[in-house]
C-alpha cells in the first residue's frame, strides 16, 4: 500500500475518533438539550450516528490537511526581495464640464 494511502487512512481513523469524542462531549454536557432529544425519540440513535459521521468527515479532512501542510519544507532561504523606490506621480487636475441640472 502506498505511503500516502496509509497516511490518509490513519488520519481518517484519527478524525473519526476525534468526532466520536466530540459527539460524546455534546451528549455528556447536554448541549442544546441534545441528550434529552436523543433519548426520548425513536430515531435518536440514527441522529447520533449521522452527527458522528458528518463530524467525522469534517474532522478527518481537517486532520489530513494539517498533516499534509506540516510535511511541507520551508521555502524561506533567508534572502529578502529587492525593494525599488516607487516614484509618486504628479497629479494634474482634469477639467470636466458640468451640465446644469433642471
Amino acid at each position: 500500500m502506498p505511503k500516502l494511502v496509509k497516511l490518509y487512512i490513519t488520519q481518517v481513523l484519527i478524525g473519526f475518533a476525534i468526532a466520536a469524542a466530540f459527539v460524546g462531549a455534546l451528549l455528556y454536557f447536554n448541549v442544546a438539550n441534545l441528550w434529552h432529544l436523543v433519548t426520548h425519540n425513536d430515531a435518536g440513535i440514527i441522529a447520533v450516528i449521522v452527527l458522528w459521521f458528518a463530524n467525522g468527515i469534517v474532522f478527518s479532512g481537517v486532520q489530513f490537511a494539517i498533516t499534509i501542510m506540516r510535511m511541507a519544507g520551508s521555502d524561506d532561504d533567508g534572502r529578502g526581495g529587492k525593494r525599488d523606490e516607487v516614484s509618486l506621480m504628479t497629479m494634474d487636475p482634469i477639467p470636466v464640464e458640468a451640465t446644469r441640472r433642471r
